[in-house]
């Protein structure tokens, strides 16, 4: 059984800032949540975690391993450097989708993210050290097969771009609704896919569900650890023997 830990990280009252005392420029509030998104993956992966953008405005973080002090720090941190704060709500759970849905929950009893009065909350629960074991986090590497090949040195850049986005929606809303995970795009062709307990049987279900839908060919490495960034590891050298091996799914506990 899996024990994931997610952090939900929202900037704080972001909306109006933006806009405030008149509409900032989006170049610059591009450099500024891309910044924040780097410390922030940075801060979070010196501590073993491991943190994806999703809307820039609110990120989400696997976060086995961090206690409250550690959140208090990050958000500390932030709040020294930048001129926005952010609130912080940590949850556990068996999947990584109930995990974020009492995390959420307990940042939108706190306030809604454009209430001025709400700033830098910390709230939820961390597992203690006592109660941790080495199957808590298991990882997924998805990555588009022969990309390169297909699509980059094929296509124009942003029709390769439109083909790796259906392959990554697909595959997103599937582990979603059919496995309780939560993927993320990370770059060039890759998603990475915080799951639950699931079995090689379910990585190959998903990898044809992605083909059969969009017409793109995925391949797996799949890792389990303590902390998130074992497991991630585990799950890239695992993607490397499915490359070397010309299979679909390859698991390293």
């Amino acid at each position: 059984m899996t024990n994931t830990q997610v952090t939900h990280i929202q900037i704080d009252n972001y909306g109006p800032w933006t806009v405030t005392p008149e509409p900032r420029r989006e170049v610059d509030l591009q450099t500024l949540q891309s910044r924040l998104y780097a410390d922030l993956a940075q801060l979070f992966g010196n501590r073993d975690g491991y943190i994806f953008f999703s809307r820039f405005d609110n990120m989400i973080a696997v976060s086995n391993g961090l206690d409250e002090a550690d959140h208090a720090l990050i958000q500390e941190s932030i709040g020294n450097r930048y001129p926005v704060t952010m609130s912080l709500s940590v949850a556990t759970g068996t999947t990584p989708v109930s995990a974020l849905g009492t995390a959420t929950e307990q940042l939108q009893a706190a306030g809604s993210a454009q209430d001025e009065g709400r700033r830098e909350v910390l709230r939820g629960q961390t597992i203690e050290e006592e109660f941790r074991t080495e199957s808590d986090v298991q990882l997924a590497h998805f990555d588009v097969d022969d990309a390169t090949e297909k699509y980059t040195d094929q296509l124009n850049e942003f029709d390769t771009f439109i083909q790796i986005e259906q392959g990554y929606a697909a595959l997103m809303k599937y582990m979603r609704e059919a496995h309780d995970s939560l993927s993320f795009f990370v770059g060039g062709d890759n998603v990475i896919a915080v799951c639950p307990d699931l079995d090689e049987a379910a990585y190959r279900d998903a990898c044809t569900h992605v083909r059969e839908a969009v017409d793109v060919e995925l391949k797996v490495g799949v890792g389990r650890a303590r902390a998130p960034a074992d497991a991630g590891m585990d799950a890239k050298h695992a993607l490397e023997e499915c490359r070397a091996e010309g299979t679909t799914v390859v698991f390293k506990e």
